[in-house]
């Protein structure tokens, strides 16, 4: 009996990367959909708005502090309960059995996401010196015009590195999405795998998939950080 059966992994290569795009499409839209969400929880910490500044802060604590395994089952096994619950009380019809768990892993995924860019952007918020936001109220700007113009560029360009790390992060927490039942990179390698028990070669096959998708994602962020890495200087400079 072959320890490792290389023709195996050869031979079944193809079929894992039928996986890659589910995986990419769970992590792009968590990314975006997490910065969107995360830039609005940054602000409400930055601001300090009261009451929503307390439960925006339990919330990121929440998302951070539990496994996202956790949150994908949680998630995956309350929403038909949820959903019985309201078809019981206000005699609607809404099946769980309708929703494809795919919708599962964007929604956690980008709670996930959203807690992780909010400290981020929270910091780079603060990296920005208030007077910039005082000269700009000065030539007649409205807050939201401030921030927009002036305060959003530079903190995109002081998160961008941290922002490479997340979105990494993502492409690799996609092997749990096999959990709830979406059909990404483990998911397929496991169920190759179950046909002759080749579970070594197979996820070692996902394992250099992952490994080579987040080599050329991180190759991607290097080269953009050194893009605008001369922005970055600059406005380093302008607020010294």
């Amino acid at each position: 009996m072959e320890v490792f059966d290389i023709q195996f992994a050869i031979e079944h290569f193809p079929e894992v990367l039928k996986g890659v795009p589910i995986t990419l499409l769970i992590a792009l839209v968590s990314i975006i959909i997490g910065s969107l969400a995360g830039l609005g929880l940054a602000l409400l910490r930055v601001y300090k708005i009261p009451v929503l500044n307390q439960i925006t802060a339990v919330y990121i604590s929440f998302i951070r502090g539990t496994p996202l395994l956790v949150q994908l089952y949680v998630f995956f096994y309350g929403m038909p309960e949820l959903m019985n619950w309201i078809n019981q009380t206000w005699a609607t019809t809404w099946n769980a059995d309708d929703i494809s768990p795919l919708w599962y892993a964007f929604i956690v995924y980008s709670m996930n996401a959203s807690a992780y860019t909010a400290e981020i952007f929270r910091a780079s918020l603060n990296s920005v010196a208030r007077g910039q936001m005082e000269a700009c109220y000065s030539v007649g700007m409205t807050t939201w015009q401030g921030l927009c113009r002036v305060v959003f560029p530079q903190m995109i360009v002081m998160a961008l590195p941290n922002m490479g790390n997340i979105f990494i992060n993502l492409i690799k927490s996609t092997s749990l999405a096999f959990a709830v039942k979406v059909v990404e990179i483990i998911a397929i390698s496991k169920i190759i795998a179950n046909q002759g028990y080749n579970f070594l070669e197979m996820y070692l096959v996902a394992s250099i998939i992952y490994w080579v998708i987040c080599l050329l994602l991180e190759v991607a962020f290097h080269y953009s950080e050194k893009y605008v890495s001369t922005y970055k200087r600059k406005t380093t400079a302008a607020v010294q």
